[in-house]
């Protein structure tokens, strides 16, 4: 069945279809991930805060350095990963024992939280984030790798909207599973993530036979080829576009991960919402994003990915403005935040295809590191500044610093000029995912 589809799929671009059913269990290892990581930023800070007696300054350095080590392991097993070969794919191995590895220390960190043993909780965390690093890229890399270039942003909104799913089941369980007081038991919220991340993963290997499927992709994506292999051999205004590119992923992650990082505390602190309900804004914002994705592809190709990113970072642009000026929760907060998760899904369905269709289709891991180089570099700045901000001038900073970031993004955005999609003649829809630079 896999090979008949790919076969229609080489036929040419008159009867080329994204296989939703494929790419929807593709997303599995992104699902897995984001469910990590939207538990992460959320309930690791207050681990920090009310179980150890860290400030907002040591919290948000810790909670860069997941940051930093992916500066080394993105590019590094993204690279790797397009050089290995084995029997089971290029990609799969690193996302097999990177989960493995992944829920072993999710499970040592509650024990560390739970016997209060600081020590333990840094070294478990630390080899926590070392997991995550070592199958993230890879892991990302397989959408492109499986999906013809003309389909990729269609196939990177299914790839968000998985991951959204995972966020929003984080959020559900967190909302659920945690108790009141400053030191609730985390063990049902742990083992509820670990679970579903050892679920998604295994269900990816035995559906996704990465080998044969790459085999009919590349002959198709071996025909739309760029000239250039590699940045230095890329012409200079595209490469002068990469560049922007991929400042602008560094200013709207700069914008965007202060908020994610920082808002259980803000929203307790200003908000006084207790008992998880900062989750409840969150969630919003995923659902939206959640119902989003689909949409924004269809949008991209028809007004371009450029637009439809700078569209977004101005919706997010005003929607932390608003959400400035509250001093107390409001139901109508939810507004902003489903505002929100529309404008980051159209920054993020759009965003790594434009810099992963520069790339020849042995870089695809390559330039997925490159992509996660400079959110990740953003990532392991804004924590600790914004942490800063928040406890040495006022938790009000919050949402204006990540105003003056969004508005950087938008000027940078504005001097990309390759990399985005043509939809120029095309005989259907989904055609107008194919990027001509």
């Amino acid at each position: 069945m896999e090979e008949q589809i790919i076969n229609e799929e080489s036929l040419g671009n008159n009867k080329m279809k994204l296989n939703y059913k494929r790419t929807i269990l593709i997303g599995m290892a992104f699902l897995s991930i984001s469910a990590f990581w939207q538990m992460y930023d959320n309930v690791i800070p207050l681990i920090l805060k009310n179980t150890f007696g860290m400030g907002e300054t040591l919290t948000g350095a810790i909670m860069a350095m997941d940051n930093v080590l992916a500066l080394f392991l993105l590019p590094l097993f993204g690279s790797l990963s397009d050089k290995v070969n084995t029997k089971i794919g290029k990609r799969m191995p690193f996302i097999l024992v990177g989960t493995a590895l992944a829920v072993t220390f999710l499970m040592l960190l509650w024990y560390a939280d739970h016997a209060r043993l600081l020590l333990l909780f840094v070294a478990s965390l630390f080899f926590l984030l070392l997991s995550l690093g070592l199958y993230r890229s890879p892991a990302v890399a397989l959408m492109p790798d499986l999906t013809p270039k003309p389909l990729r942003s269609k196939g990177n909104a299914i790839i968000n909207l998985m991951g959204a799913v995972g966020g929003v089941y984080s959020l559900i369980m967190i909302k659920v599973l945690v108790g009141s007081g400053d030191r609730p038991e985390y063990l049902p919220l742990f083992l509820s993530v670990a679970i579903l991340m050892v679920a998604a993963v295994v269900i990816l290997f035995f559906t996704i036979k990465e080998n044969k499927l790459r085999a009919g992709i590349s002959e198709e994506n071996e025909t739309r080829e760029e000239e250039f292999r590699d940045t230095a051999a890329l012409p200079k205004e595209v490469k002068k576009s990469l560049v922007f590119i991929l400042i602008s992923v560094a200013l709207w992650f700069t914008a965007y991960n202060a908020v994610t990082t920082a808002f259980s505390r803000y929203a307790t602190h200003v908000w006084g919402l207790e008992n998880g309900g900062y989750a409840n804004c969150l969630m919003v914002a995923t659902v939206a994003a959640i119902i989003s994705y689909i949409p924004i592809g269809t949008i991209s190709g028809k007004i371009g990915r450029k637009k439809t990113i700078l569209i977004g970072i101005v919706l997010l642009a005003f929607c932390y403005s608003c959400a400035g000026v509250y001093s107390t929760y409001h139901v109508s907060m939810n507004l902003f935040f489903a505002i929100i998760g529309f404008a980051w899904a159209a920054i993020g369905v759009n965003s790594l295809p434009m810099v992963v269709e520069i790339s020849a289709a042995g870089d695809v891991g390559k330039y997925t590191g490159y992509y996660y180089t400079f959110s990740m570099s953003a990532q392991v700045i804004t924590p600790i500044l914004s942490g800063f901000l928040l406890e040495h001038v006022s938790y009000r900073t919050l949402f204006p610093y990540a105003v003056v970031f969004s508005c950087l993004a938008f000027c940078t955005m504005l001097m990309v000029k390759h990399g985005d999609s043509k939809p120029v003649q095309k005989k259907s829809v989904l055609e107008s995912f194919d990027v001509d630079d």
